[in-house]
């Protein structure tokens, strides 16, 4: 299920202005699920996937060269040595949105984004669910007591999952 989030405005706004969009967070908060419904015609890769991932390792310059107008690249973290081709590829190019990367907020794939990417990517921290998104969503529990039980996780309110599993 897809929750409309805050944060689709600011990556919308940043599209326009940076040829890299990096979509990082916490694990299940939405990333992946927000990338690919904000950028519906973009290819999609997840570099979770071991034959993708071998090849982004092996020969980053042909793995990239698939996707000439760009692609959503999910879990950039698994790959980092693609980031130094990517800056390549957007100084020559420089075509705003042209690149999705997500990944989760780890100290190794933000200080490799700020190395290699600096000036090039606009960064957006996704949360879990907010107060206001929950309302949207018609999801918002009754009490305060059953909101600090279930959390903010989409997972929690898409899928039939007790918090306490």
């Amino acid at each position: 299920m897809f929750y409309a989030r805050n944060a689709s405005k600011t990556i919308e706004r940043l599209t326009k202005g940076f040829p890299i969009i990096a979509i990082t967070g916490p694990r299940q908060s939405g990333k992946t699920t927000l990338a690919r419904h904000q950028f519906p015609d973009k290819p999609y890769i997840s570099l979770e996937n071991p034959d993708e991932r071998e090849f982004a390792t092996n020969d980053p310059k042909r793995f990239l060269a698939r996707f000439p107008k760009g692609a959503v690249l999910d879990e950039i973290q698994r790959c980092p040595s693609l980031f130094s081709w990517l800056q390549g590829i957007v100084d020559q190019q420089m075509i705003p949105g042209q690149f999705i990367l997500t990944g989760s907020s780890q100290f190794e794939l933000l200080s490799s984004i700020n190395q290699s990417l600096a000036g090039r990517v606009g960064k957006v921290e996704l949360l879990t669910l907010s107060l206001s998104e929950l309302k949207a969503a018609h999801c918002m529990p009754a009490t305060l007591d059953q909101l600090i039980l279930k959390g903010t996780y989409p997972a929690l309110y898409s899928r039939e999952i007790e918090p306490t599993d």
